[in-house]
Protein backbone atom coordinates (compact mmCIF):
# COMPACT_ATOMS: atom_id res chain seq x y z
CA UNK A 1 0.00 0.00 0.00
CA UNK A 2 1.70 3.57 -1.21
CA UNK A 3 0.28 6.84 0.76
CA UNK A 4 1.37 9.99 -0.73
CA UNK A 5 0.15 13.12 0.73
CA UNK A 6 -1.48 15.43 -1.76
CA UNK A 7 -2.22 18.88 -0.36
CA UNK A 8 -2.75 20.65 2.73
CA UNK A 9 -5.55 23.36 3.46
CA UNK A 10 -4.87 26.11 5.45
CA UNK A 11 -6.86 28.74 7.04
CA UNK A 12 -8.70 27.95 10.20
CA UNK A 13 -7.69 29.90 13.28
CA UNK A 14 -7.84 26.97 15.67
CA UNK A 15 -8.32 23.24 16.23
CA UNK A 16 -10.27 21.43 13.18
CA UNK A 17 -12.98 19.02 15.02
CA UNK A 18 -15.50 17.63 12.01
CA UNK A 19 -16.20 17.42 8.41
CA UNK A 20 -18.83 16.32 5.82
CA UNK A 21 -18.88 15.55 2.58
CA UNK A 22 -21.11 18.04 0.36
CA UNK A 23 -23.17 18.36 -2.66
CA UNK A 24 -20.49 16.81 -5.05
CA UNK A 25 -17.81 14.56 -4.87
CA UNK A 26 -14.84 17.66 -4.93
CA UNK A 27 -16.44 19.03 -2.00
CA UNK A 28 -16.35 18.94 1.68
CA UNK A 29 -16.93 21.16 4.69
CA UNK A 30 -14.70 22.07 7.86
CA UNK A 31 -15.74 23.68 10.73
CA UNK A 32 -13.84 23.75 14.82
CA UNK A 33 -13.14 25.51 17.67
CA UNK A 34 -12.64 28.95 15.75
CA UNK A 35 -16.04 28.57 14.18
CA UNK A 36 -15.54 29.28 10.93
CA UNK A 37 -17.36 27.15 8.93
CA UNK A 38 -16.01 26.57 5.21
CA UNK A 39 -16.30 24.99 2.09
CA UNK A 40 -13.26 23.70 -0.14
CA UNK A 41 -13.16 21.93 -3.32
CA UNK A 42 -10.95 18.72 -3.75
CA UNK A 43 -9.86 20.14 -7.08
CA UNK A 44 -9.03 23.46 -6.50
CA UNK A 45 -6.64 23.35 -3.48
CA UNK A 46 -6.80 25.99 -0.83
CA UNK A 47 -9.26 27.81 -2.21
CA UNK A 48 -11.58 27.87 0.90
CA UNK A 49 -14.89 29.73 0.76
CA UNK A 50 -15.81 30.76 4.32
CA UNK A 51 -19.85 30.03 4.61
CA UNK A 52 -20.36 31.62 8.17
CA UNK A 53 -18.63 32.72 11.10
CA UNK A 54 -20.60 30.95 14.07
CA UNK A 55 -19.98 32.97 17.53
CA UNK A 56 -18.66 29.08 19.90
CA UNK A 57 -17.20 26.11 18.76
CA UNK A 58 -18.65 23.36 16.38
CA UNK A 59 -18.00 19.36 16.81
CA UNK A 60 -20.55 18.53 14.43
CA UNK A 61 -21.46 18.90 10.62
CA UNK A 62 -23.74 17.24 8.27
CA UNK A 63 -24.75 18.19 4.65
CA UNK A 64 -28.86 17.31 3.40
CA UNK A 65 -28.36 15.93 -0.05
CA UNK A 66 -31.67 16.21 -0.56
CA UNK A 67 -32.18 19.28 0.23
CA UNK A 68 -28.50 20.83 -0.13
CA UNK A 69 -28.09 22.24 3.30
CA UNK A 70 -25.91 22.62 5.72
CA UNK A 71 -26.36 21.50 9.17
CA UNK A 72 -24.13 23.21 11.67
CA UNK A 73 -23.91 22.24 15.60
CA UNK A 74 -23.35 25.66 17.56
CA UNK A 75 -22.38 24.58 21.06
CA UNK A 76 -24.44 25.63 23.42
CA UNK A 77 -26.61 27.44 21.09
CA UNK A 78 -28.51 24.62 18.66
CA UNK A 79 -29.11 24.41 15.24
CA UNK A 80 -27.89 26.34 12.34
CA UNK A 81 -29.51 25.33 8.71
CA UNK A 82 -26.65 27.13 6.00
CA UNK A 83 -27.44 27.42 1.99
CA UNK A 84 -23.88 26.74 0.91
CA UNK A 85 -24.32 28.28 -2.34
CA UNK A 86 -26.09 31.61 -0.97
CA UNK A 87 -23.50 31.37 1.75
CA UNK A 88 -26.53 32.52 4.33
CA UNK A 89 -28.09 30.95 7.36
CA UNK A 90 -31.75 29.38 6.30
CA UNK A 91 -32.92 28.81 9.60
CA UNK A 92 -31.71 28.26 13.13
CA UNK A 93 -33.14 26.51 16.37
CA UNK A 94 -31.99 26.33 19.91
CA UNK A 95 -32.44 23.24 20.63
CA UNK A 96 -30.35 22.55 23.60
CA UNK A 97 -28.06 24.40 25.91
CA UNK A 98 -25.51 21.85 25.49
CA UNK A 99 -22.93 20.74 23.59
CA UNK A 100 -23.63 19.33 20.17
CA UNK A 101 -20.85 16.20 19.21
CA UNK A 102 -22.99 14.66 16.59
CA UNK A 103 -25.34 14.91 13.50
CA UNK A 104 -26.68 12.34 11.08
CA UNK A 105 -29.33 12.63 8.27
CA UNK A 106 -31.23 9.97 6.99
CA UNK A 107 -34.73 9.50 5.36
CA UNK A 108 -35.52 12.74 6.21
CA UNK A 109 -34.71 12.64 10.06
CA UNK A 110 -31.95 13.97 11.69
CA UNK A 111 -30.59 12.25 14.51
CA UNK A 112 -28.53 15.12 16.82
CA UNK A 113 -25.96 13.48 20.22
CA UNK A 114 -25.57 15.98 22.81
CA UNK A 115 -23.27 16.81 25.39
CA UNK A 116 -26.29 16.44 28.35
CA UNK A 117 -26.93 12.81 27.51
CA UNK A 118 -30.09 13.10 25.12
CA UNK A 119 -30.45 12.33 21.61
CA UNK A 120 -33.32 14.66 19.72
CA UNK A 121 -34.38 13.37 16.26
CA UNK A 122 -35.67 15.90 14.32
CA UNK A 123 -38.15 16.34 11.34
CA UNK A 124 -35.96 17.66 8.59
CA UNK A 125 -38.46 18.93 6.48
CA UNK A 126 -40.54 20.68 9.21
CA UNK A 127 -37.15 21.56 11.32
CA UNK A 128 -38.99 20.47 14.43
CA UNK A 129 -38.24 18.21 16.95
CA UNK A 130 -39.87 14.74 16.81
CA UNK A 131 -38.46 13.17 20.40
CA UNK A 132 -35.87 13.30 22.61
CA UNK A 133 -34.40 10.30 23.68
CA UNK A 134 -32.11 10.67 27.45
CA UNK A 135 -31.24 7.04 27.96
CA UNK A 136 -27.68 7.80 29.85
CA UNK A 137 -26.58 11.13 32.30
CA UNK A 138 -23.47 11.12 30.30
CA UNK A 139 -22.56 12.67 26.49
CA UNK A 140 -24.00 11.40 23.55
CA UNK A 141 -20.91 11.33 21.64
CA UNK A 142 -21.11 9.75 17.72
CA UNK A 143 -24.38 7.99 16.08
CA UNK A 144 -23.98 5.44 13.30
CA UNK A 145 -27.21 4.45 11.14
CA UNK A 146 -27.72 0.31 9.68
CA UNK A 147 -30.54 1.03 6.84
CA UNK A 148 -30.35 -2.73 6.43
CA UNK A 149 -31.32 -3.50 10.40
CA UNK A 150 -32.98 -0.56 10.65
CA UNK A 151 -30.94 0.31 13.68
CA UNK A 152 -29.03 3.45 14.94
CA UNK A 153 -26.17 2.81 17.27
CA UNK A 154 -24.57 5.37 19.62
CA UNK A 155 -21.95 5.74 21.61
CA UNK A 156 -22.15 7.24 24.50
CA UNK A 157 -19.45 9.04 27.50
CA UNK A 158 -20.49 6.22 30.10
CA UNK A 159 -18.61 3.49 27.72
CA UNK A 160 -21.69 1.96 26.40
CA UNK A 161 -23.57 2.12 23.21
CA UNK A 162 -27.24 2.06 22.62
CA UNK A 163 -28.99 0.39 20.02
CA UNK A 164 -32.20 2.12 18.81
CA UNK A 165 -34.72 1.11 16.27
CA UNK A 166 -34.58 3.48 13.39
CA UNK A 167 -38.48 3.53 12.94
CA UNK A 168 -39.73 3.20 16.14
CA UNK A 169 -37.40 5.91 17.78
CA UNK A 170 -37.06 2.94 21.23
CA UNK A 171 -34.42 1.80 22.48
CA UNK A 172 -33.82 -1.81 21.66
CA UNK A 173 -30.15 -2.88 23.36
CA UNK A 174 -27.54 -2.21 25.67
CA UNK A 175 -24.00 -2.76 24.93
CA UNK A 176 -21.19 -2.41 28.01
CA UNK A 177 -18.74 -1.96 25.07
CA UNK A 178 -15.47 -0.35 26.59
CA UNK A 179 -13.66 1.12 29.46
CA UNK A 180 -14.00 4.47 28.77
CA UNK A 181 -15.61 7.33 26.85
CA UNK A 182 -16.72 5.79 23.24
CA UNK A 183 -15.88 8.81 20.66
CA UNK A 184 -16.56 6.46 17.32
CA UNK A 185 -19.05 4.59 16.09
CA UNK A 186 -19.18 3.12 12.49
CA UNK A 187 -21.52 0.66 10.70
CA UNK A 188 -19.85 -1.61 7.97
CA UNK A 189 -21.48 -0.35 4.28
CA UNK A 190 -22.88 -4.16 4.17
CA UNK A 191 -24.36 -3.98 7.58
CA UNK A 192 -23.17 -6.66 9.08
CA UNK A 193 -20.77 -5.26 11.84
CA UNK A 194 -20.53 -2.43 14.29
CA UNK A 195 -17.22 -1.32 15.01
CA UNK A 196 -16.85 1.20 18.03
CA UNK A 197 -13.58 3.27 19.32
CA UNK A 198 -13.06 5.46 22.17
CA UNK A 199 -10.89 7.21 24.87
CA UNK A 200 -9.49 3.65 25.88
CA UNK A 201 -7.85 3.71 22.22
CA UNK A 202 -9.29 0.04 21.91
CA UNK A 203 -10.73 -0.95 18.34
CA UNK A 204 -14.27 -3.44 18.92
CA UNK A 205 -16.08 -5.36 16.44
CA UNK A 206 -19.43 -6.30 16.84
CA UNK A 207 -21.31 -9.06 14.96
CA UNK A 208 -24.66 -7.67 14.18
CA UNK A 209 -26.57 -10.40 13.10
CA UNK A 210 -25.22 -12.27 16.57
CA UNK A 211 -27.02 -9.73 18.93
CA UNK A 212 -23.92 -7.27 18.48
CA UNK A 213 -21.62 -10.12 20.08
CA UNK A 214 -17.77 -8.80 20.55
CA UNK A 215 -15.61 -10.42 17.09
CA UNK A 216 -12.83 -8.80 18.32
CA UNK A 217 -10.96 -6.26 20.55
CA UNK A 218 -7.65 -4.70 19.26
CA UNK A 219 -5.67 -2.29 20.88
CA UNK A 220 -5.14 -0.37 17.90
CA UNK A 221 -4.03 3.31 18.91
CA UNK A 222 -1.54 4.55 21.82
CA UNK A 223 -4.28 7.42 23.02
CA UNK A 224 -8.08 8.23 22.31
CA UNK A 225 -9.27 7.27 18.71
CA UNK A 226 -11.26 9.81 17.60
CA UNK A 227 -13.08 8.88 14.29
CA UNK A 228 -13.62 5.66 12.13
CA UNK A 229 -14.95 5.81 8.26
CA UNK A 230 -14.85 3.39 5.74
CA UNK A 231 -13.31 3.81 2.11
CA UNK A 232 -16.20 4.35 -0.44
CA UNK A 233 -15.64 0.68 -2.49
CA UNK A 234 -15.88 -0.34 1.54
CA UNK A 235 -12.59 -2.11 1.28
CA UNK A 236 -10.71 -0.30 3.52
CA UNK A 237 -11.71 2.16 6.66
CA UNK A 238 -9.48 4.30 8.65
CA UNK A 239 -8.95 5.15 12.13
CA UNK A 240 -7.49 8.38 13.49
CA UNK A 241 -6.44 9.04 17.01
CA UNK A 242 -4.94 11.63 19.59
CA UNK A 243 -1.76 10.18 19.15
CA UNK A 244 -1.77 12.64 15.95
CA UNK A 245 -1.48 9.04 13.61
CA UNK A 246 -4.22 7.66 11.15
CA UNK A 247 -3.95 4.24 10.38
CA UNK A 248 -5.66 2.14 7.35
CA UNK A 249 -6.92 -1.15 8.13
CA UNK A 250 -8.35 -3.74 5.64
CA UNK A 251 -12.12 -4.31 6.28
CA UNK A 252 -12.57 -8.00 5.56
CA UNK A 253 -9.51 -8.85 8.08
CA UNK A 254 -9.50 -6.33 10.10
CA UNK A 255 -5.68 -6.50 9.56
CA UNK A 256 -3.44 -2.95 10.46
CA UNK A 257 -2.28 -2.31 6.62
CA UNK A 258 -0.63 1.16 6.78
CA UNK A 259 0.63 4.02 9.79
CA UNK A 260 0.08 7.23 8.55
CA UNK A 261 1.95 9.70 10.89
CA UNK A 262 4.46 12.61 10.79
CA UNK A 263 7.80 10.53 10.91
CA UNK A 264 6.85 8.65 8.01
CA UNK A 265 4.66 10.76 5.55
CA UNK A 266 5.01 14.55 6.89
CA UNK A 267 1.28 13.89 9.16
CA UNK A 268 -0.50 15.68 11.90
CA UNK A 269 1.92 16.94 14.49
CA UNK A 270 -1.20 16.88 17.07
CA UNK A 271 -4.09 14.96 17.74
CA UNK A 272 -6.64 13.81 14.38
CA UNK A 273 -10.10 14.48 15.32
CA UNK A 274 -12.01 13.83 12.01
CA UNK A 275 -11.66 11.50 8.66
CA UNK A 276 -13.83 11.92 5.42
CA UNK A 277 -13.34 9.41 2.58
CA UNK A 278 -14.23 11.13 -0.49
CA UNK A 279 -14.97 9.25 -3.64
CA UNK A 280 -12.96 11.77 -5.91
CA UNK A 281 -9.82 9.56 -6.59
CA UNK A 282 -10.47 7.58 -3.18
CA UNK A 283 -9.33 10.57 -1.24
CA UNK A 284 -8.69 10.79 2.46
CA UNK A 285 -9.17 13.70 4.35
CA UNK A 286 -8.00 14.25 8.03
CA UNK A 287 -8.49 17.09 10.25
CA UNK A 288 -6.56 18.12 13.08
CA UNK A 289 -5.84 19.67 16.13
CA UNK A 290 -2.62 21.45 14.17
CA UNK A 291 -5.58 23.97 12.19
CA UNK A 292 -4.47 22.01 9.27
CA UNK A 293 -6.49 19.70 6.98
CA UNK A 294 -4.30 17.00 5.03
CA UNK A 295 -5.04 15.13 2.05
CA UNK A 296 -3.76 11.46 0.98
CA UNK A 297 -3.87 9.48 -1.42
CA UNK A 298 -4.08 5.71 -0.84
CA UNK A 299 -3.21 3.02 -3.71
CA UNK A 300 -2.95 -0.64 -3.26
Amino acid sequence: MQVHKIDTFAGHRDCVYTLDAGASPTEFFSAGADGLVVRWQLDKPDLGSLLARIPASVYALAFDPERKQLWVGQNYDGIHIIDPVQKQEIRSAQITSAALFDIKIFEGQAWVALSDGVLVVMDVAEFVVKKHLKVSDKSARSITINPISREVAVGYSDNGIRIFDLDLLTLKKIIPAHTNSIFAVQYSPDGRFLLSAGRDAHLKIWAVDDKYSQQNDIAAHLFAINHICYSPDGALFATCSMDKSIKVWDAATFRLLKVIDRARHAGHGTSVNKLLWSPYQQQLISASDDRLISVWEITR
